[in-house]
């Protein structure tokens, strides 16, 4: 097995890499300023701390859209293939489809996608 073109490209990679950090490093700018070492975002400086807490929905919510679009990929692949899977593929796209929706629903009906806080006192 010849792995010298493999050795070859991490080498001339290898070179790259030093090449680069050295010269960003030589040919870079320096700045000395005290305003430069605080931190920003979009030019605008900070408020408050970066510990910002985040409600645990908002990562739920996040990760139902994360996985509810990768479902959508499915059906891209399913839509490019759908002359090939003929019936058969249509009734496994259904079957998938309602399982979407019946995901959806169940989210929905526990409140899983709700943004508001819940009273959890009885009011009278």
């Amino acid at each position: 097995m010849d792995l010298w073109p493999l050795v070859v490209y991490l080498i001339i990679v290898g070179m790259l890499v030093v090449a680069m950090l050295s010269l960003s490093f030589v040919l870079g700018q320096r700045h000395r300023d005290r305003a430069t070492g605080f931190p920003y975002e979009s030019g605008i400086l900070s408020e408050g701390s970066a510990r910002v807490r985040l409600s645990a929905k908002f990562y739920q919510v996040a990760i139902f859209f994360v996985i509810f679009d990768l479902e959508a990929v499915f059906l891209f692949a399913w839509a490019i293939a759908v002359r090939e899977t003929g019936w058969a593929g249509y009734a496994e796209v259904l079957i998938f489809i309602m399982v979407l929706l019946a995901t959806l629903a169940y989210l929905w009906r526990v409140g899983a996608l709700d943004w508001r806080q819940r009273n959890t006192r009885a009011v009278r």
